[in-house]
């Protein structure tokens, strides 16, 4: 059955309210802020006295300094209160700041001024952890990615329209100032009128004391997130793009303007077609992961961060325009359309690179902690973001060309993936699984959701090829730990990867008889601590494309643990370039051609009483049917 498109979720109210609430803060945070960078910029005269250039960097630092100490509070308030209700508070707040803002614009008050983009940066961080816990507690696991996307790209096309109304607005003769009072003010009210409309959303734990100390609950957080090494790593991960985007898009206004010889609609025009990629990516993400939690896009992401992070270098040194020029006469310029790919395609990328990431988060985490671990994601967000402009600046210092930053970022950025994805080796082994069945194979899965999101199980499945488990593994939302031959376990240099997929290694008894117990201990454990264990009960590949009887290990496994079996048939398989077919190795695996087409069917499951290996393999030959 095929699923709904994530778009649907824009009409239903469970997502609508929660989108448009959170879409109007991020917007109208944009559109005060630039506003007010703008005024600095070019009309600092009649407002201070004060270096415009030490205000205009002195204000993203205000604004994102409240999320240091004020996402760990947020995080304990959300977890502690009803979201839809703890929404509303928060827009009565951002309502207060804009009132306040509103005075400042119409007197011209500078400390005003300040005093609410650090309170919006309150607002934000206030907003954040309700932000992403809201959404496991009223999407489908299956829809967690899409729901995500819509978010990504909904924050981002909120930044790009907030920037470009704020600039309009507040340039606009005789009555700017006044238009950006009014218009932030009725957009907090539109905000707030919009948050009644949230669904209930019980609070995880309504008695939990709150630590008024950040520091102290900010350690607590991330020593508690540090238990979950995974989730942990993809905070880490995540911060490490507001890394990246922070090195990148900060150099954009100087780019624009000494590099490209662009007026503000260049500089805009870049955070247009930046803004336009992210969003892109993210709703792609749904379309690539099969509507489920898909990790294995998270290396694809890095990968094209890097590619066109070094692409963009190259593009920007071979630009040879030196006319001053606007947006239209920018892409007018010989090389200038090659620059706006690379940063809407560093954008499809980062889309891909996080939008899994926090969807991993959501769904690995512990319920009763989830908006206080957002709440400490912010917070290395924060960190993070700080530490872009300290290396920025440091940069600076020692003579790198904005284009050398690009490149260097890059780098960095393909050794900060290594290490992350040698230390989480399921990113890794998800990439390749979904490398597989979307380059070399064309699968499709039926019955996927009867693989339980939780809890212990056995699969078992007939064994065609050399892909099998890839092909099994990038069908499951959660890792599985495969049972395989000792000696192909063995083998130089894919021993690592079988190593760091956990797999379980085992042995004839006649070959030996200690690692055949040891592999049904390791079996029993895993299944013990609520994981799922694969095997293949044939015992070998086949090498007529028919399916052997099933060997007794299911027994045995089944003896030690009373867990359900799931019966798997991998169809459409046999005859491609990695079965065990040496009368018409190459013959059968031509003609199939590439992108040849296979699927997977999965049974209901099978209570342990009932699961003989004589039962099993009947399951798993009526789910092949007539395939091989």
């Amino acid at each position: 059955m095929s699923q709904p498109s994530q778009f649907a979720l824009m009409g239903q109210r469970r997502f609508a309210p929660f989108f448009w609430t959170q879409f109007l803060g991020a917007f109208n945070d944009n559109v005060f802020k630039t506003a007010f960078l703008v005024v600095l910029t070019y009309d600092a005269v009649s407002w201070t006295t004060l270096d415009p250039k030490m205000l205009t960097s002195l204000i993203p630092g205000l604004f994102i300094l409240p999320y240091v100490f004020f996402s760990a509070t947020a995080g304990q308030i959300a977890e502690k209160m009803e979201k839809g209700r703890l929404a509303q508070y928060v827009k009565m707040i951002e309502i207060a700041i804009m009132a306040i803002a509103g005075f400042g614009w119409l007197t011209k008050s500078l400390p005003l001024l300040l005093f609410a983009v650090v309170g919006m940066g309150v607002h934000s961080a206030l907003f954040g952890p309700v932000k992403y816990a809201y959404m496991p507690q009223h999407l489908k696991p299956e829809e967690l990615t899409g729901g995500n996307g819509l978010v990504e790209m909904g924050t981002f096309v909120g930044i790009l329209l907030g920037q470009v109304l704020g600039a309009a607005l507040v340039q606009y003769a005789g009555i700017g100032v006044q238009l950006v009072a009014g218009g932030t003010l009725v957009l907090a009210i539109l905000g707030l009128l919009v948050s009644y409309r949230i669904p209930h959303s019980p609070a995880p734990m309504p008695d939990l004391k709150i630590n008024p100390n950040p520091f102290t609950e900010t350690i607590r957080n991330l020593s508690f997130s540090r238990q979950n090494r995974t989730v942990f790593l993809s905070m880490l991960g995540n911060s490490w793009f507001w890394f990246y985007g922070a090195m990148i898009l900060s150099q954009f206004p100087v780019y624009a303007k000494d590099y490209l010889h662009g007026d503000y609609s260049v500089f805009v025009g870049l955070l247009t077609v930046f803004s336009v990629g992210v969003g892109t990516g993210s709703l792609l993400c749904e379309k690539l992961s099969g509507h489920k939690v898909e990790i294995g896009l998270v290396p694809f992401g890095a990968i094209g961060l890097s590619i066109f992070g070094i692409e963009l270098y190259l593009a920007s040194i071979a630009y040879a325009g030196t006319a001053a020029v606007s947006m239209a006469g920018f892409v007018a310029t010989p090389g200038a359309l090659r620059i706006l790919f690379d940063i809407v395609m560093l954008g499809v990328f980062g889309g891909l690179f996080i939008v899994p990431l926090f969807a991993l988060i959501q769904t690995r985490c512990d319920p009763d902690h989830l908006s206080r671990t957002i709440g400490g994601l912010n917070i290395l967000n924060a960190l993070f973001m700080i530490g872009a402009a300290g290396v920025a600046m440091l940069m600076h210092a020692y003579g790198f060309t904005i284009p050398q930053m690009f490149l260097a970022t890059a780098i960095l950025n393909a050794l900060v993936a290594v290490y992350i994805f040698t230390l989480v080796p399921e990113f890794l082994i998800r990439f390749l699984a979904w490398m597989l069945i979307h380059t070399i194979h064309r699968v499709k899965v039926e019955g996927a959701e009867r693989i339980p999101d939780e809890g212990p199980a056995v699969l078992v499945c007939n064994h065609v090829s050399y892909v099998d488990a890839l092909v099994i593994g990038a069908a499951s939302p959660r890792p599985i730990r495969f049972v395989m031959d000792h000696r192909i376990f063995k083998t130089p240099f894919l021993g690592w990867f079988f190593r760091t997929a956990r797999a379980i290694p085992i042995a004839p008894a006649r070959e030996d008889q200690w690692l055949m117990e040891k592999a049904y201990i390791d079996i029993a454990q895993a299944l013990h601590e609520g994981d799922l264990v694969c095997i293949f009960p044939e015992g070998k590949l086949t090498s007529t494309g028919e399916m052997s009887e099933f060997r007794g290990g299911i027994a045995k496994i089944l003896e030690r643990s009373k867990v359900p079996v799931i019966p798997m048939a991998l169809r459409g398989l046999w005859g491609s370039l990695l079965t065990r077919d040496p009368a018409n190795l190459f013959e059968r695996s031509f003609a199939r051609g590439p992108r040849s087409r296979l699927s997977l069917a999965v049974g209901a499951p099978v209570e342990p009483q009932q699961a003989t290996p004589e039962y099993l393999h009947q399951q798993v030959r009526t789910l092949r049917g007539d395939w091989k």
